[in-house]
């Protein structure tokens, strides 16, 4: 069987002031995922532990991103994160601070045939 994308849910999050990155793209992701219901799962009996769960963040400087602390907040499936060049910095110049845009998509896929 082959892996199938079922579910993409689409998140923004914001570090306003503080420039983290990390905390913007688990910001992301938890809008993302609080989006979607699992009811579909459940109806098709599939254990959501089985699931494979696939993160995309996007920011403009991927490398600051914690990867594996936002994938300890995923509740379900086997998930990866991945970080790559996106979102937005938004600098105030009066205030010397930038504000961190985070973009998120959440994909799920199971064994369908």
């Amino acid at each position: 069987m082959a892996l199938k994308r079922v579910i993409l849910e689409m998140g923004t999050g914001n570090d306003l002031h503080g420039g983290n990155y990390t905390k913007a793209a688990l910001r992301a992701v938890q809008d993302a995922i609080h989006h979607s219901s699992l009811s579909m799962l459940r109806s098709l009996g599939v254990d959501s532990k089985t699931m494979r769960v696939e993160v995309t963040i996007g920011v403009q400087q991927p490398d600051k991103v914690d990867t594996e602390a936002v994938r300890a907040t995923l509740p379900h499936g086997v998930a990866t994160v991945k970080a790559v060049k996106g979102g937005l910095d938004v600098p105030d110049q009066a205030g010397g601070d930038v504000a961190i845009i985070a973009s998120a998509a959440v994909a799920v896929r199971l064994e369908l045939p």
